[in-house]
């Protein structure tokens, strides 16, 4: 598949599927096609994807894996502790017929254990739970920003805008450099039985982070 536009990304990422049966645990909220577009579309100009390794961090059905893909990467690997998540994006990858790409269940606080996952990328995308729901599990997303550093020369990582601070002091006591910041309108739709709004956005920063370390 040759992309030329952008709005034909945000077309073919649209067919690839979303969760069947979101858990609250992992807080699975789905990326919008048009948020996940425009950020591969800038990471893309950036050089950090076409002719690339690409690992996608806590990776759900596989979005941002599988749409690098569609921009020319070199090879993807999406990371979820979700088996029923991973075997819909190993569905999706067989039904579409793309190579070099791998999906691995696996738990991050695995992965930080160093249990045997010693693969080194040029470009993660991460987007860890946001630590919204008091049932997930909170600090979660020290972890994902470790590995993040750990894995890849190049980071791009989603957090909720209010913890801007944080992050940058985070990121940058890893050894890592904030280049760009990228600002969203995240949708959170209305995916568990508690929810009572159709749909409302939460602020969110998706920052570049190069590791200096």
């Amino acid at each position: 598949m040759k992309i030329t536009k952008k709005r034909h990304l945000e077309i073919a990422i649209e067919n690839i599927p979303r969760f069947e049966s979101p858990k609250i645990d992992f807080e699975q909220y789905p990326t919008s096609a048009s948020i996940a577009a425009d950020l591969l579309w800038n990471a893309r100009s950036l050089g950090d994807i076409s002719n690339k390794s690409i690992l996608d961090l806590g990776c759900g059905t596989g979005v941002f894996a599988i749409s690098s893909m569609f921009l020319n990467a070199n090879c993807a690997t999406g990371v979820d502790v979700d088996s029923s998540a991973i075997k819909i994006a190993r569905n999706t990858v067989n039904d579409m017929n793309i190579s070099n790409i791998n999906f691995i269940v696996d738990d991050v606080y695995n992965l930080h254990k160093n249990d045997g996952f010693n693969f080194k990328f040029d470009t993660v995308i991460t987007n860890p739970p946001f630590g919204a729901q008091s049932r997930g599990k909170r600090g979660v997303d020290r972890i994902f920003m470790e590995l993040a550093m750990d894995f890849a020369d190049v980071a791009y990582s989603f957090h909720i805008a209010e913890t801007r601070d944080f992050v940058v002091n985070y990121y940058e006591n890893l050894g890592g450099k904030i280049t760009h910041e990228f600002f969203y309108k995240f949708p959170l739709l209305n995916t568990y039985e508690f929810h009572t709004q159709e749909s409302r956005d939460i602020d969110v920063i998706v920052f570049r982070v190069v590791n200096s370390s």
